[in-house]
């Protein structure tokens, strides 16, 4: 598992035993199981200090010891490992058809997965009733993990579109929403004062969840590319999620090349758009659930559909010069497909690459390459389950349980 921005370093100043904790975390997470002297030999701090430390973390059960160790030559040592049993962190991802609750322990381990379904669009399911199920949902989540004995670290909303770094959602198309205080009301109808809410954008969050468990390197320049709700990317510099000044980054869906009225990206190369070519005599009034319609696609371009192998190839020939615009701006070294892109990747992903190669200015598509997410639909969720993590990864540590 890896983290969202780059692993502190030993360091002389006031809060000096903060950042060394987190080092020692950090080490953890990334490597796995290792003893004292292992952690002090690729760390650099000395093995008292990490005794101290070590022995600090156990009490607060954020790692324990798992055996011995025989990794090194002469008397074996014990290994330490990340200790998942007395913390939790909950992420929820709102969508304009369903809600997704995931739980993590402190190790990363998923400890529930729920789904929930909503009974009409954003026409009809309005933030109030929204902020009720989220509500709703949060507390069944955390009264499970409470009742495993572990301690809720905290609790962070994935929404679609424009979120401000307080929470408030300023202006979501897919829900239907503007000007919308979600921490605020989902804090004040939680009710529970030390528990740490945040909201965020859901392709942000998504790309938090690529990084730490996509298999990443820690320090990568990474775009999680979503489809779900129009087209959105988070966007990783340097192992950093990049927020903008107000949290707005990551539009691209909104890129229009043209006169007034010209079509957006979204419309040329959203999950939408496309099931609406590619199944013409789709109920419109299912897509508010596109699971499914995703999963006709798929079935009938694995038949050889003209029509819908059209459709999949214009979609993936629009997303790669989307792609382009956006790699020639930041540069990633990685752009990961996810939700229903991933789904469909067979038929995206030729075309897409090759209309990124052509349109990036830099040779070889200034060395972006373009993967698949294995992290499902829920990966926004995850998101802001882990990102709870890494504030106890950075020194923060929690109020013993």
């Amino acid at each position: 598992m890896k983290t969202t921005r780059a692993d502190p370093q030993p360091a002389d100043f006031t809060d000096v035993r903060a950042t060394n904790l987190a080092v020692v975390l950090r080490h953890l997470r990334a490597n796995g199981p290792s003893s004292r002297a292992s952690i002090a030999a690729s760390t650099g701090l000395n093995k008292a200090t990490v005794s101290s430390l070590t022995g600090s973390l156990i009490e607060q059960r954020l790692l324990r010891e798992t055996g011995l160790s025989g990794n090194r030559i002469g008397r074996p040592s014990t290994a330490l490992a990340l200790d998942g049993s007395a913390y939790a962190a909950i992420g929820l991802q709102v969508a304009a058809d369903r809600l997704t609750a995931l739980a993590v322990d402190f190790a990363g381990d998923q400890l529930l997965l729920w789904h929930r379904r909503f009974d009409g669009g954003p026409a009809t399911t309005g933030p109030g009733r929204a902020v009720s199920e989220v509500t709703a949902l949060a507390q069944r989540a955390a009264s499970r993990v409470r009742q495993q004995g572990r301690q809720v670290l905290g609790l962070t909303v994935a929404v679609p579109g424009l979120v401000e770094q307080s929470g408030t959602v300023r202006l979501s198309p897919p829900l239907g929403w503007s000007d919308v205080d979600l921490r605020g009301l989902l804090s004040g109808s939680l009710r529970q004062p030390g528990l740490d809410v945040a909201v965020a954008n859901h392709a942000g969050l998504a790309a938090v969840a690529e990084l730490r468990q996509g298999g990443h390197p820690a320090e990568l320049d990474l775009t999680y590319i979503t489809g779900a709700a129009g087209v959105e990317a988070g966007i990783v510099a340097d192992g950093r999620l990049l927020h903008g000044s107000r949290g707005f980054t990551g539009q691209i869906g909104r890129f229009s090349l043209g006169p007034a009225g010209s079509p957006t990206l979204t419309d040329l190369a959203g999950v939408e758009p496309l099931v609406r070519r590619a199944l013409p005599g789709f109920d419109p009034e299912s897509l508010t659930d596109l699971t499914p319609a995703v999963e006709q696609v798929a079935i009938l371009a694995r038949a050889g559909e003209p029509d819908v192998l059209a459709a999949l190839r214009d979609t993936a020939c629009h997303l790669g010069q989307g792609l382009a615009l956006l790699t020639n701006l930041v540069n990633p070294e990685v752009i990961v497909l996810g939700d229903h892109y991933a789904a469909l990747a067979e038929w995206i992903l030729p075309a897409a690459e090759a209309e990124l190669a052509r349109n990036t200015l830099a040779p070889a598509a200034g060395g972006a390459r373009l993967t698949v997410s294995s992290l499902g639909l829920h990966a926004a969720a995850l998101g802001g389950a882990v990102s709870h993590l890494d504030r106890v990864d950075t020194g923060t540590l929690p109020p013993t349980p």
